[in-house]
Order: structure tokens, then sequence, then C-alpha cells
């Protein structure tokens, strides 16, 4: 009994230690790839106008619903097996390439009908170019996909950095010679083109065409929560977009996803880092309730001491990120921008549940708390949208996110098996040292003013004030927990490092 503990204290530490390093990987991918998405926002920003942004979200936005109703959930499904799946993927591989030129007949044959639905008709060309690259994207190396498995996200690293870095240099030198929406559709293409290329070079499998229906059959059993869940995010994720489009015009889509951008571009691509490293690690751990109670709640916690502050910072600031960053032409957006922000933070924390959903076997649980996402923001967008614009919009994404609430909280409770209290005793030490950032925000924005100040001033003050607030924020951390030690979240942030600086080769 003692070596079998032994075992699984010493397993259980790998785990944490390939979190943890995956999730540094992935973090730093975030980051790396945010930082240049911004900045090349506030390039292309300055050069082009509104309606080319909304040009181009109408063409994602089509493009995003037909793949939508058509995902199949296999790779999800390759990652939960826990038995050798080498003998999947080629089956996996086929039904992609199938599904992708599905796709792209699909969305070539629609996209004059997409047009006139948006009453813009330079979308079509636009909307078709774009689905060959989602038929391109297919071929994809399905080998990669052990890279996950295995927590293995150092590799997941190098092949979208170059991607990434691709769009990135594409996208601002034809901006800066086109001087239009395609600047923003060969950055894209690009991008794509390039993860193909790496899939191959990075991992050693070749896939070859299969005819197994079976296998693609047992593979569905589990995808088909996903694909359900799919449809419904994308109900929940775009509705507003949809409505947006329709409603108002291609010039107020462009706002809007600006705005969407930029309020979410952190707080949404940390939720995207947990979930994919968290996915398969709870997949490893589901049947050990203590350890995955552990786990959860430590993500929890990390969640929650930094998108909160994050949320909170954005709000105050956006009037003056936008006009010294993007300049009076985006005014508009700000309002929006400030409750997207909110709905962002709110979103960011429920979504802990879904890699635990997923990774413990319950894609179902996924399924309903976008279920209740998807009808309240079907009964309250368009009244909202036709009383406030984009920022009623926004409020309807508000009250979407916070129905998920009633289905998150008790699943979430169920799997972890956790108490009321270590919900209540996780959530607000981060909320009170959040207001005294708050107050300091507050405080700035009566004594600054960047309309007054030359451009590289204000882009100073901006970032000095946010300097200030960040500092403010981690004295008030450290001062609660030394007189509240139950909040040791500078511990877990100490824990977290120690995994990560570890040498790889001690992971086994």
């Amino acid at each position: 009994m003692k070596e079998k503990h032994k075992i699984n204290k010493k397993l259980g530490k790998t785990l944490s230690q390939k979190m943890v390093q995956g999730g540094a990987y992935l973090s730093s991918l975030r980051i790396i790839g945010k930082i240049l998405s911004l900045i090349r926002l506030v390039i292309i920003g300055r050069i082009l106008v509104p309606s080319d942004f909304g040009l181009m979200g109408i063409a994602l936005l089509t493009m995003s619903a037909i793949e939508t109703f058509s995902k199949t959930g296999y790779r999800e499904a390759l990652i939960h097996k826990k038995e050798d799946i080498r003998g999947y993927l080629d089956t996996a591989w086929t039904i992609l390439i199938v599904r992708g030129f599905i796709v792209f007949l699909i969305i070539y044959l629609l996209a004059p009908q997409a047009s006139l639905f948006f009453h813009s008709p330079e979308v079509t060309s636009i909307i078709r170019v774009l689905g060959f690259a989602f038929f391109f994207e297919s071929f994809n190396n399905i080998g990669t996909v052990f890279f996950r498995k295995e927590l293995e996200f150092y590799k997941i690293f190098i092949s979208r950095f170059l991607g990434i870095t691709t769009n990135f240099i594409v996208a601002v030198v034809t901006a800066l010679i086109l001087r239009n929406v395609w600047a923003l559709v060969l950055g894209l293409l690009a991008e794509k083109m390039m993860n193909i290329i790496v899939s191959y070079i990075i991992h050693p499998y070749r896939p070859h065409f299969s005819k197994d229906i079976e296998k693609a059959k047992e593979l569905f059993g589990f995808g088909k929560w996903i694909l359900g869940s799919s449809i419904l995010v994308f109900i929940g994720e775009h509705i507003d977009d949809i409505f947006v489009g329709r409603v108002l015009s291609a010039t107020a889509l462009g706002f809007y996803q600006m705005a969407y951008r930029i309020s979410n571009m952190l707080e949404t691509e940390i939720t995207k880092v947990i979930s994919s490293v968290a996915f398969p690690a709870y997949a490893k751990i589901q049947i050990q309730r203590k350890r995955l109670q552990k786990a959860y709640f430590r993500i929890l916690r990390l969640t929650l001491a930094i998108n909160i502050p994050m949320a909170i910072g954005m709000v105050f600031l956006a009037p003056e990120f936008t006009l010294i960053f993007l300049g009076e032409k985006w005014m508009p957006m700000v309002i929006a921008m400030q409750l997207l922000a909110v709905a962002g933070m709110i979103k960011s924390i429920l979504s802990t549940g879904n890699p635990l959903f997923t990774g413990c076997g319950y894609p179902n649980y996924k399924f309903y708390m976008q279920l209740a996402r998807g009808l309240t923001i079907i009964a309250f967008i368009y009244p909202l949208i036709i009383f406030k614009g984009i920022a009623g919009a926004a409020l309807a994404v508000i009250f979407s996110v916070l129905s998920m609430f009633a289905i998150w909280y008790p699943l979430s409770k169920k799997i972890t098996q956790a108490s009321r209290k270590l919900y209540i005793v996780t959530f607000w030490p981060p909320v009170f040292c959040s207001t005294f950032m708050a107050g300091i925000l507050y405080l700035s924005k009566l004594l600054w003013s960047p309309e007054s100040q030359p451009l590289s001033v204000a882009v100073l003050t901006f970032f000095s004030v946010v300097m200030v607030s960040i500092f403010i924020y981690l004295v008030a951390v450290f001062f609660l927990q030394k007189y509240y030690p139950k909040y040791d979240i500078l511990s877990e942030i100490n824990f977290f490092y120690k995994n990560l600086v570890k040498k790889r080769g001690d992971d086994y």
C-alpha cells in the first residue's frame, strides 16, 4: 500500500508539473499572440476604417456558422480515450478532410446569400476565399493531437508561434500597401498555410485515407455532445454579431467586434489556455475526486485572481485606451467595450467548468450550460439592440453568460464534491483586493485628461497608471494573505513557478 501511495504521489507531481509547464508554454504563446494582435489592431485600425473590420467580421461569421454545424468533436474524443488511439487517427483525419470539402462547397454556394442577408455585396469574394482556407486547414497533421493528449504543449507553442508571427507580418505589410480589408484576409490565409506546413515538420506521423466506418461511429458517440455544445456556443457567442450586422450595419459590426476583441483579448485567452491544459489533465484524474477538487480550485483561484482585476482595469481605462491607441474614430465603441469586459470576466470564470465537464466524461453538462446561454441571448438580443444599439448587444451578452451560473455551480459542485463554503472563500478575496485597484483608477481618471496631452506623453501616462494599479492590487493581495492565511494565492503562484522551472526530464 505504501509503495502504491508513493507511485500515486509521484504521478500527481508529474501531472501537476506537466499542467504548469503546459500552461506556461500556452500562456507564453497567448501573450505573444495577443501582443502581436494588439499591435496589429492598433496599426491596421489607424489605416483601415471600421467598415473594413465589419466586412471581415461578416465573412468570418458566415464561415464559422457553417463550420460549427458540421463539427465532429473527434479531436476531443481522441484525447479523452484512455487506450492507444493510433488506430483511430487515419479515420479522424479522413472524416475531417471530407467535412472540410463539404463545408467549402456550402460556403462557396451560400456566400451571395450571406452578402444579401447582411446588405454587403462586397463580402461575397471574401467569404469564398476564407472558405477555401478552411478546407485547406483540414489537411493539418492529425498526429499533433498527441501534443495535447500527452501535455506536450511546448510543441504546440512552436507550431502556433510561427503561424501567429506570419499573420502579423503579412497583415501589417499588406495593410500598408493595399489599405483595405484584404490585408486581414491575406494575414489569416498566411497563418493557416504556415500551420499546415509546421504540423508535418514537428510530428512524424503521416496520415492516410481510411474507410473504417465503425471507428468513425465510435468517435462520434463522444463527439456528438461536442457538436451540440459547439452549436450552442456559436449561438451564444455570435448571435449578437449576426443581429448587429443585420439590424444595424457592417460599420456597427466593425465597432462591436473591435470592442469585443480588445475587451476580451486577455481574459478569453487565459480561459483558452486553462481549457487546453486542464482538459487532458482532468481526463487522467477523473476518478480521483480529492485530486480533482484540488486541481480545479487551484485553477479557479488563479483565474479569479487574474481576470477580476483585469476586467476592472478595462472598464475604467477603455475610453483612454481607445482615444490614445486607436483614435477618435473608434470612440463610439467605448460603452460596448466596457460592458463586454464585464461579460468576458464572468464567462472566463464559468468556462473553467468546460474542461472539467468534458475531461471527466460529462460533455452533456457543457451542452446544458451553452443551452441556457443560447436561449437567454436569443430572448434579449433583438429588443436590446433596437433600444441601445451595440451597447444593447453587449448587455444581452452579460445576461446570457449570467444564465450559465445556474448550470455551472451545481454541476461543478457535484463533480468536485466541494462545499458551498469552498466556493465563497475562493471568490471573495480577489474581489476585495480589486476594490483598492478600482479606487486608484477612479482617482487617476479625475486627475488625468489625455485629450490635452501630446500622444507620447499620453501613452507614457497610460502605462504608468496601469503599472501603479497592478502594484496596488498586489499590495492588497499581500496584506490580505498576511491576515487571512486561508487565501494563499502567492503560495499557489510559487507552486506553479517551482513546477515550471524544473527540468522536463524530471517529469518521468
